[in-house]
């Protein structure tokens, strides 16, 4: 699904300015450096960005749902609520991946008014911040994890 755009790309032209505002390369900063008509980029893009976010809502809500009818078929309440908190803990980690990339995905194209800076944090966010959140939430999950960090704190404040 992103081949194409790749390929769309390589057909225009692009103006004399070659400079990406971001700190990677990414599909609609180089977009913003072709000189030319980019509506069928912009509607390809948009297409491919409603049949991902369409096909990945619809497998994550079934899986919950799934999941949750499973947890409440368990007979004891502790085990329930160690699969809820399970459950709890991937949403922390999935919930900031897709909020970044829904504001960035709309910000380029009608947030003319946000400056550059945002772009360019959030974009960042968008790939730093959930690998990042990932062994932390489930890392201080773990008891031996947790106990150790709570060790290692108590320590520092001697």
């Amino acid at each position: 699904m992103v081949s194409p755009m790749c390929f769309l790309l390589h057909r225009k032209d692009f103006c004399q300015h070659r400079v990406i505002s971001h700190s990677y390369c990414e599909h609609m900063a180089v977009v913003k450096l072709v000189c030319e008509d980019t509506r069928v980029n912009a509607i390809y893009c948009f297409l491919v960005a409603i049949a991902v976010a369409t096909f990945d809502i619809t497998v994550i809500v079934l899986s919950y749902t799934m999941i949750l009818r499973a947890v409440l078929r368990l007979s004891s309440s502790n085990t329930q609520h160690k699969a809820i908190n399970t459950c709890v803990s991937h949403v922390c980690v999935i919930l900031p991946f897709y909020v970044s990339a829904i504001f960035t995905y709309v910000t380029h194209r009608y947030g003319h008014s946000i400056p550059q800076h945002i772009h360019i944090l959030v974009a960042n966010l968008y790939l730093l911040v959930p690998p990042m959140l990932n062994p932390i939430i489930y890392g201080v999950r773990t008891k031996q994890l947790r106990d150790k960090i709570v060790v290692l704190f108590q320590r520092k404040r001697i």
